[in-house]
């Protein structure tokens, strides 16, 4: 089970992610200062989830990774569609909606 510190990692690097762009578990990793513990953040964003930005977060093709037709799938991608990132067939494109942050932000706001 991930610690207090690495749950706070994630949680503080969710919240740069900026409305209408998601990002894939791998990257969020990376930039949570977590290199190669993509599953991991599967379960912090279980943890966390709630009032966080968790539906933001996608595999790295751009997959949903909920089941199609699951409560939560639906629920992110109603909430990935009011940020006007185009949901098709439970994918979304990553070179259009994919978070690509700048140096600032890299930074500025990334403290890992």
């Amino acid at each position: 089970m991930p610690n207090e510190s690495v749950y706070h990692r994630v949680e503080k690097t969710l919240n740069v992610v900026p409305s209408g762009v998601v990002v894939s578990y791998g990257l969020l990793a990376d930039l949570s200062g977590l290199p190669g513990r993509a599953r991991l953040m599967g379960k912090c964003l279980q943890t966390i989830g709630g009032e966080h930005n968790w539906h933001r977060v996608v595999r790295a093709d751009g997959k949903i990774a909920f089941p199609e037709g699951s409560d939560k799938a639906n629920e992110q991608r109603e909430r990935l569609l009011s940020e006007g990132v185009m949901v098709k067939n439970n994918r979304i494109n990553m070179k259009k909606f994919g978070w690509k942050p700048d140096l600032h932000t890299i930074l500025a706001k990334l403290a890992f």
